[in-house]
């Protein structure tokens, strides 16, 4: 009998998710000898049979890989068979310096576990730490690489006796399941009231908790990647005293219910969003709200949807089980960010004492250390598509890599000031960090040192180039500098809304020539005045850019005032309009703001504290704040949020948006606010003028991208910038450039949001220092 004897080489997602057990059995099945161990290339197999067996085992390699592993890269070579080898065998891990293994982010409950956990007669009945290799923590426990117990937070727990026997034992489905553990071995909860006192403990901490949570109760829940603040949202009193608490008045508070019946009585579910809500990563799913809305009105005040998530975690399982016994008619809880709005959330039990104590009445604590602090992801299905639209990616999707056209050397992005994210790039890959937040305050700084140590050691790569926001004053551009220096590597900027661009077109794996629209609120332009309506034309292989147009320009009177007052955007959109005084329609804002719309006219005359912007997301502020639907707002986007809402979708009309001959060309978005005036002079019903200026926009926007198509002979049009999480711009536009012959590009991996503008950077910098 002729044997031979092959080394296969793979690289990907295939430490942490039952890669080795499953090499052993398919091992056995084929009756191959050899060894399997994770190393620091990859997994490193050697079998040894006939040909005939050596075949059938690389058919089963391809065919039948466990649900999380992702390969990347499969080399195979033939080596000189080993006489005498009688069996296959596990090796122990072996480490080394550099690696080719992605972690695997952290996946939802499978059903075998929460089955064990269902079982009375099972001794993980109830308990909410249940694990396999097919489910469980992976990122928020992970210090470093290669994924094995002692490199993770559960290096404390010493397995008991069963659980040895199940981590040891290469045909269970716990073998080497890193996080395995039970009530005798493994991590346990407690539940104190603000003060740190304990109430009850164990399985009894999670009764107690649902029961109080039912009596209106506010309480903080260690989770998965931190903690949530946790009340009936069913209440309007708790939800009330928790937007009170928490200084949150307006923005939607995500909602946890049990399972897709409940989630079916709060909202119209669609096919795509079910997978989402169902699926093993578990985001928070935005869906249109069923009518009449059974939770209180204080979950999402301000839009037609409600964002839904499904239990991920045993925890999160057993409190929604005990739960359903307290309430009515619903079993849902509001399941928000444990931290004061524009903080990192929470991460260990002291600091959520200190930083959620006026917040909660109830702490639910336990000693699982979590290591990465990681937000829940949000995401909105495409009516038309059924692609996701991302508008935060974090837990469930965050360490995965987006895959780049190219190798390239390793670049740092440290990304914009708002929704902040970072990017690490390793060869063809980018890694895009967890959503950071807004660089407003020391504690999301120091979350952003975190991310950044973490990342570099656990990808083991140290960047070559750090490229930054064009703004100066930037939080990430200072820090960005002070990391330039203190590791010796140069420093770039790049503009905020190129970056966009670059992004989206990474995400596609276009490097061709291209045009882009970036759409968002505020950018640091090239001119030094504020952008946010900008058409780009990009050549990336070149690394070249040319704004090419952009929307009329207006003034933000105050500053940032302006930003958190839009009554003032819409005058100042008025007065470039020649509009002094109300006409037949009385300004909505002269009821609150009277005096200082008096004095707003001097402000705009002299250009003190003025400056101009060519923003998207202001000319929304201004349409919406002429509509009278929002004098201020309390959130980012909370006025287009109630503009987009107001449409009357039966109405086909649309108010001109017209190019202007200039240098560069102009986009003609005053118009879009004169049409609203004269409707509204004329009495037409805000829903009309809603959705007349969103069809008027989207006309403009295609006009302008298909006569520059024409003009260079470019037909792929990517789409970025914030205002493209609007689901009628996301919809509608990429539709119209369709129909005009082009081709949109689009965000499916990362939030169209600043949240990306971290890819942009780091692919830009990888292609300056390939040039």
């Amino acid at each position: 009998m002729t044997l031979v004897r092959q080394r296969f080489t793979i690289t990907g997602q295939v430490q942490g998710v039952g890669f080795r057990p499953f090499i052993y059995r398919i091992a056995m099945d084929r009756g191959v000898t050899g060894s399997v161990n994770n190393s620091s290339a990859g997994v490193l197999i050697e079998i040894q049979g006939t040909q005939k067996q050596a075949d059938g085992f690389a058919e089963d390699l391809a065919d039948k890989l466990p649900p999380l592993a992702k390969v990347v890269t499969l080399q195979s070579e033939s080596l000189d068979v080993v006489e005498g080898e009688s069996e296959f065998i596990i090796l122990e891990s072996t480490g080394g310096v550099g690696h080719s293994v992605l972690i695997s982010p952290d996946v939802a409950t499978c059903p075998d576990c929460l089955s064990d956990m269902d079982d009375p007669d099972n001794r993980r009945y109830r308990y909410p730490f249940t694990n396999c290799t097919n489910c469980g923590p992976r990122y928020t426990i992970t210090r470093s690489i290669p994924y094995d117990r002692p490199q993770t937070s559960m290096s404390r727990f010493e397995l008991c006796p069963d659980c040895r026997k199940e981590y040891e034992d290469p045909l269970d489905r716990r073998f080497h399941a890193q996080p395995n553990a039970c009530p005798r071995c493994g991590p346990k909860t407690w539940l104190t009231d603000n003060q740190g006192a304990v109430i009850a403990q164990g399985d009894e901490s999670l009764r107690r908790l649902a029961a109080e949570l039912g009596e209106g109760k506010i309480a903080a829940v260690k989770g998965l990647g931190g903690f949530h603040l946790v009340c009936d949202a069913s209440s309007d009193l708790a939800v009330a005293t928790l937007r009170e608490r928490k200084f949150r008045p307006d923005k939607p508070l995500a909602v946890m219910v049990p399972d897709m019946k409940s989630a079916h009585m709060l909202a119209d579910i669609s096919p795509a969003e079910e997978d989402w809500l169902t699926g093993i990563h578990r985001p928070i799913v935005l869906a249109a709200k069923r009518e009449p809305f059974i939770l209180s009105g204080h979950v999402a005040p301000d839009t037609n949807f409600v964002g839904l998530m499904l239990p991920y975690t045993p925890l999160h399982h057993v409190l929604l089980n005990d739960f359903r016994n307290c309430c009515d008619p619903v079993p849902a809880l509001v399941m928000t960010s444990g931290n004061m709005s524009s903080e990192p959330i929470c991460l260990d039990n002291d600091e959520a004492l200190e930083r959620l104590g006026n917040i909660a009445d109830l702490m639910l604590f336990h000693n699982r250390d979590i290591l990465i602090r990681t937000d829940d992801s949000v995401v909105r299905v495409n009516p038309v598509s059924s692609d996701p639209l991302f508008m935060r990616r974090a837990r469930g999707f965050v360490p995965a890599p987006v895959f780049l056209p190219e190798e390239g050397p390793t670049v740092l992005g440290t990304g914009p000031e708002l929704k902040c994210t970072m990017t690490l790039t390793k060869k063809d890959q980018a890694f895009p960090s967890q959503h950071i937040g807004n660089m407003s305050n020391l504690e999301t700084m120091e979350f952003f040192k975190e991310i950044l140590a973490h990342l570099q050691d656990i990808l083991q790569v140290r960047p070559e180039l750090i490229v930054r926001d064009l703004h100066p004053d930037y939080m990430t551009s200072t820090l960005a500098e002070e990391i330039g220096r203190k590791m010796g590597v140069p420093v770039a900027a790049l503009q905020h809304h190129v970056a966009h661009i670059y992004s989206v077109l990474a995400e596609n794996g276009h490097t061709g020539p291209a045009l882009g629209l970036a759409l968002d609120g505020t950018g640091f332009g090239e001119d030094g005045t504020i952008w946010g309506g900008e058409c780009f034309m990009v050549i990336p292989e070149m690394l070249e850019h040319q704004r090419l147009a952009h929307f009329s320009r207006i003034r933000l009177p105050g500053g940032e005032a302006a930003v958190r007052e839009p009554w003032r955007i819409a005058q100042a959109a008025l007065w470039e309009l020649g509009v002094r005084e109300p006409g037949k329609y009385a300004w909505p804002w002269l009821k609150d703001f009277e005096k200082e719309s008096r004095f707003l006219p001097r402000i705009i005359e002299k250009g003190i504290n003025a400056p101009l912007t060519s923003s998207c997301g202001r000319l929304f502020d201004a349409v919406a704040g002429l509509c009278g639907l929002a004098d201020t707002i309390s959130y980012e986007g909370q006025a287009a949020i109630r503009l987009e809402k107001v449409q009357d979708m039966n109405e086909k009309g649309a108010y001109p948006c017209p190019l202007t001959s200039a240098d560069p060309v102009a986009l003609n978005t005053l118009e879009l606010v004169a049409g609203a005036l004269e409707d509204l002079d004329n009495e037409v019903p805000v829903p009309v003028v809603a959705r007349r200026f969103h069809k008027g926009l989207i006309n403009g926007l295609t006009e302008m991208a298909f006569s520059f198509s024409m003009l260079l002979d470019i037909h792929h049009v990517g789409l970025s910038g914030g205002v493209m999480q609007n689901l009628t711009l996301a919809t509608e536009l990429p539709m119209a450039l369709e129909g005009a012959g082009l081709i949109p590009l689009v965000h499916k991996q990362l939030p169209p949001n600043d949240g990306c503008i971290s890819l942009g950077q780091a692919v830009w910098g990888q292609r300056k220092l390939l040039l």
